[in-house]
């Protein structure tokens, strides 16, 4: 099989969709890997890892597109990546299809593409392994850069994120108990903040005062308590996650408004469209903007700033199955349901029902678009 890594194109992406471990990894199975040049160089990878790992650098991205037969990518596909994929092909990425451009999703479907989500490929255990370490990286991440924009020269109150004896702490609130509101809760403890997690499953609430102990208040959720706890924190992390889904919105615009000026806002959730009605995505050399006084941070990528770290971390995460796709991807995903549940599209039949339902495109098992297209 040819495996295809691009050079990734969405502004201020740094991050590379497999390291030259993962590539020797590949080559030594007898496969040939093809890398666009400078696809790792904002990561520290330079052409010359990748050839001493036994991949072959390229100089056209039309020629890694237009070979491959599985592609691994950090994000969606560009608008203007489409032209270049072969029909056909696999595709391994961060797709958050449920809200990508209708049309762009239509042209995947004319291709035949197979899409794969890493974000939606779960372990034995239930667990989302590929995605993980990305929420727990944005979870920790998301305490660093309150603390920063939390200063008044980067807009925020001039509040020191952390426990001075005779001040009290500041209070940052954290949205969800999952793997990035762990994260946050725990870092956020660690500097020595008032923490509040607030989430609607109890069981997960259990477990993170089990793990944290009674230092994080744990709270029940429910509107008209969101609202008492935005207007009292410094700081409102958001860690919402529906696989699949676009994430609810949980603060409205009436609670940010109520909240303190200068207060911070981390929305996480917006790469699936954000769990505050007043974010929307910004980049990473304009991360933040200024709503109703309040300093909203809403990058999407934002593990785009630590690119060494979470590509290593990416391509440790999802090569046990990119190991199984070479070796022939329909009995791949028919000997794995968790790497059957990531994907979206196989050959350009959706078989994702929740993204199917959110885009309005009808959707069929997976077993059954697999049987009806024939072995592969």
């Amino acid at each position: 099989m040819v495996i295809g890594v691009p050079r990734e194109i969405h502004h201020q992406e740094h991050r590379v969709g497999l390291t030259p471990f993962g590539a020797s990894r590949l080559t030594q199975l007898g496969h040939e890997v093809l890398v666009e040049s400078r696809a790792g160089l904002a990561a520290h990878f330079a052409d010359r890892h990748y050839t001493r790992a036994g991949a072959r650098v390229v100089y056209d991205p039309q020629e890694v597109y237009g070979r491959a037969d599985l592609v691994c990518r950090i994000g969606r596909l560009a608008s203007s990546e489409l032209p270049l994929l072969k029909p056909d092909s696999t595709v391994f990425g961060f797709q958050h299809l449920a809200v990508a451009p209708r049309e762009d999703v239509e042209r995947l479907i004319e291709l035949r593409t197979t899409l794969v989500a890493y974000e939606l490929i779960r372990d034995p255990n239930g667990d989302l392994p590929v995605l993980v370490p990305f929420s727990e990286m944005g979870g920790r991440m998301a305490v660093h850069l309150a603390a920063h924009y939390l200063r008044v020269e980067a807009g925020g109150r001039g509040v020191l994120l952390g426990n001075i004896p005779g001040v009290p702490p500041p209070t940052v609130l954290v949205l969800g108990a999952g793997t990035v509101g762990r994260a946050a809760a725990r870092q956020a403890l660690a500097n020595g903040a008032h923490v509040i997690v607030l989430d609607d499953d109890l069981k997960k609430l259990g477990l993170l005062s089990r793990e944290l102990g009674p230092q994080a208040v744990t709270v029940l959720g429910a509107d008209e308590r969101l609202g008492q706890y935005t207007a009292i924190a410094d700081v409102v992390i958001g860690g919402v996650h529906i696989p699949g889904q676009r994430a609810p919105y949980l603060v409205t615009e009436t609670m940010v408004r109520a909240m303190k000026p200068g207060s911070v806002i981390v929305d996480v959730s917006i790469d699936q469209g954000g769990c505050v009605e007043t974010s929307r995505p910004t980049t990473l050399d304009q991360p933040t903007f200024l709503a109703h006084g309040v300093v909203h941070y809403c990058v999407p990528n934002m593990t785009a700033s630590v690119p060494r770290t979470a590509s290593r971390a990416l391509t440790n995460a999802a090569l046990p199955y990119l190991v199984e796709i070479v070796g022939g991807v329909d009995a791949a995903l028919r000997a794995d349901a968790g790497l059957a549940g990531g994907v979206l599209l196989h050959r350009g039949r959706m078989v994702s029902e929740s993204v199917g339902r959110t885009l309005g495109i009808p959707a069929r098992s997976l077993a059954g678009a697999i049987e009806e297209d024939g072995p592969r």
